[in-house]
């Protein structure tokens, strides 16, 4: 099996889609809080989080948010995409345990700047726990396989 090697603009179309899954569990978010040194009790200690009107420990918006970076990077685009912008809205939050499907749509295609609009959406148990709107720049073509 080949490694994906992105597409070129002129590959993609509007209502083409590419999803991941991913599970949210202690260690993936004491890695993040590493990573980002975001440390807040609210996604590190369980009793703290527990007096909080979300009753328990939710794990970074950021690190859910970044699901959406994963699909971009590695699937839909793919590699060589660059990230240009994102909007995002939460409607509930992801809790350890959880496991986050993410997928990205195509929803604009500008070949003249190369800049592509991506609905993108996190979904927990069929729920939207996240919804973003993405713009990424794409490079003109495939890279070329050297194989």
């Amino acid at each position: 099996m080949s490694e994906n090697q992105g597409f070129g603009i002129n590959e993609l179309e509007v209502g083409q889609s590419a999803e991941i899954e991913r599970r949210v569990d202690d260690d993936l978010i004491a890695k993040f809080a590493e990573v980002s040194g975001d440390f807040n009790p609210l996604h590190m200690d369980e009793e703290f989080a527990a007096k909080t009107p979300f009753r328990g420990r939710i794990a970074h918006g950021a690190l859910v948010a970044s699901f959406v970076s994963c699909v971009l990077g590695n699937e839909l685009p793919g590699p060589g995409a660059i990230f240009q912008s994102m909007k995002i809205r939460f409607q509930r939050p992801v809790r350890p345990g959880d496991t986050v499907m993410t997928k990205a749509t195509v929803a604009e295609i500008d070949i003249r700047s190369r800049l592509v609009k991506m609905v993108c959406e996190c979904r927990v148990n069929g729920e939207v726990v996240m919804e973003a709107d993405a713009e990424v720049m794409v490079r003109k073509r495939r890279k070329a396989n050297n194989d």
